[in-house]
């Protein structure tokens, strides 16, 4: 449903030159609800516009074009288009390029200054990359040469090599995000003192930092020591991802580095041990996280006591929890429910990928019942919905086999039933791991 002011505002902006000239005589409070329809319906002319002249400190596409009073469309949730992205960008360099005398004459910028441009929180999983969008690479990187471009005075075009890191801001960026690289444990050694300098990161993430401690090489130990010394210069880290990962039995050895409690953990794929588990319940971040990742772990062995003592230990903050591909058996679940349960802030719970029957559902979704706070289940879809299905099931086949469509129906339906009977409906319980991402740190 949309609001008549929604709908006045989408008929304003069908004529983009008209619009744009209209800007200066519109009110300020209507420029957020401008950029959304903009955004929306990719009226580029005005888009660009609207950040050129942008009449607030801040631009944040978190606070933007998030579900509204105006359109129940949260655009946070799908991935951005690039036409809108690119038209953000031109804007911003229009911005960056127009002389202090020239700005001084618009009324929109002239005291209020556009300080930060925020684009976290938009969709990015990684995969099936629609040509008609933009990831999040590519937009940081648009970005940087644009900023380069600038601190360059204009006349230099950036070339297609890395954004030289010392020509950023010391004070402004909040995140680094190196997770889709090759560049090995040894080149994060080379890349991380210089990301260090940052005094205000709140957010690093990085992928394939190998640590096993069952295979230790000398230049390995020698990478990964240096390495461990260069994240204990952080300060405001509360943010960090290290899936894929082997940090078997190191887990200790990385996060004592810290320098602050952690409020957000991603340790996706990372072979953790018992021992890993036993250190991260016991330590001063696991009282203060409120996103969890343990996804690619297998938590159904000696793994699932140290597990449910970290459930026990993050209850009091826990906001998001992933668990895709844990080997979580009914079993499992049952064991965890008690503690799980005492999650009480709980938004998220993703379990996808784990063999779990309709009876284990049923269960988690009667007992969850206590959790108010919860918005969004990812399960699996139950072993009872596959034929002839091996035991235990490898997680490979249950991404990869056919489940019978008539019976996994009967369970959506069982579902939405004791939801509709516990007045839960809506609570989305759903098998769409794409479509319900991991919520972005910073919105949380």
């Amino acid at each position: 449903m949309h609001t008549l002011v929604f709908l006045s505002t989408r008929q304003v902006l069908q004529c983009q030159p008209a619009a744009c000239q209209a800007l200066p005589l519109l009110p300020r409070e209507l420029f957020p609800l401008l950029f959304k329809v903009a955004f929306m319906d990719k009226k580029t002319v005005v888009l660009r516009e609207l950040v050129h002249t942008w009449p607030f400190p801040l631009l944040s596409f978190q606070q933007l074009l998030q579900e509204c009073a105006h359109c129940s469309r949260a655009l946070l949730q799908e991935r951005p288009s690039t036409e809108s992205m690119q038209a953000v960008i031109l804007g911003l360099t229009a911005r960056l390029h127009t002389p202090e005398a020239e700005a001084g004459t618009r009324s929109f910028c002239r005291k209020h200054a556009l300080r930060v441009l925020d684009m976290t929180g938009l969709l990015d999983d990684g995969v099936e990359q629609d040509p008609g969008t933009m990831s999040m690479w590519d937009c940081t990187a648009a970005v940087a040469r644009t900023c380069i471009a600038q601190q360059q005075g204009g006349t230099a075009e950036p070339g297609p090599g890395p954004a030289p890191v010392e020509l950023l801001d010391a004070g402004c960026l909040r995140r680094v995000d190196l997770r889709f690289n090759n560049l090995g444990l040894r080149g994060l050694s080379v890349i991380i003192p210089h990301v260090a300098r940052f005094q205000r990161l709140a957010s690093l993430r990085l992928h394939y930092v190998h640590g096993d401690s069952r295979q230790p090489s000398v230049d390995g130990e020698d990478n990964f020591r240096y390495f461990l010394a260069q994240m204990g210069r952080f300060t405001c880290l509360r943010e960090l991802s290290m899936g894929s990962s082997l940090l078997s039995g190191r887990l200790d050895q990385l996060l004592s580095t810290l320098q602050s409690p952690l409020e957000s953990l991603e340790l996706a794929f990372c072979a953790l041990l018992p021992e890993d588990l036993r250190f991260l319940a016991r330590s001063p971040h696991a009282v203060h996280l409120k996103k969890l990742d343990l996804s690619g772990n297998d938590l159904s062995g000696s793994q699932l006591e140290p597990f449910q003592g970290l459930l026990q230990a993050a209850a009091a903050t826990l906001l998001h929890l992933e668990l895709t591909e844990c080997q979580l058996a009914d079993a499992q679940l049952l064991a965890v429910l008690p503690v799980l349960t005492r999650c009480a802030r709980l938004r998220y719970l993703g379990l996808y990928g784990n063999p779990l029957s309709m009876a284990g559902l049923k269960e988690l979704l009667r007992d969850s019942v206590a959790q108010a706070e919860l918005r969004t289940v990812v399960h699996p879809f139950p072993v009872d919905c596959y034929e002839g299905l091996p035991w235990p099931p490898p997680a490979s086949v249950l991404l990869e086999a056919s489940i019978n469509e008539e019976k996994f129906a009967r369970v959506e339906a069982e579902l939405h039933q004791l939801l509709l009977a516990s007045g839960r409906a809506h609570v989305v319980w759903t098998t769409d791991i794409y479509g319900r991402l991991a919520a972005d740190y910073f919105s949380l």
